[in-house]
């Protein structure tokens, strides 16, 4: 495998550099960058995070663990979450599982978020909890 400095945004946590083979089939991790980017311990009754463990098809093995190594691209494809890579750049986004985004839609309750004004001051949304906020977005695409 050729480990690569890789930047990974899992669900809304974002971590950069990870030793990481992004190549076709996947993104595989070690253990413990397995658990630190997304969270999910393998065990031997499968992927687990605290009381929930999801097992591994057992025809399927092969695309989920390699020796040491993790695919987290399949485990994410189990879990039903999208899947956004740039390999070249080497730079992975792992969306939220359709059930959680259905039910924070469903909340009709914001993300909190931190950006900077023009002047490099930062606001959170969540500053602003219990009035009433205007967002706006744009995006070129």
């Amino acid at each position: 495998m050729a480990n690569q400095p890789t930047d990974i945004i899992c669900g809304v946590k974002t971590t950069r550099g990870v030793t990481a083979d992004d190549r076709n089939d996947g993104l595989w991790l070690g253990a413990a960058d397995l658990q630190r980017v997304s969270g999910w311990v393998f065990k031997p009754e499968g992927f687990c995070k605290g009381e929930v463990c999801v097992p591994v098809p057992p025809s399927r093995t092969a695309e989920f663990v390699s020796g040491q190594s993790y695919n987290l691209v399949a485990l994410a494809g189990l879990l039903g979450q999208p899947v956004v890579a740039d390999t070249a750049n080497h730079a992975w986004c792992i969306g939220e599982a359709s059930g959680e985004r259905r039910r924070v839609l469903q909340s009709l309750e914001a993300p909190n978020f931190t950006l900077p004004d023009l002047t490099g001051k930062m606001y959170s949304l969540s500053d602003y909890r219990g009035k009433r906020v205007f967002l706006v977005s744009w995006a070129s695409w």
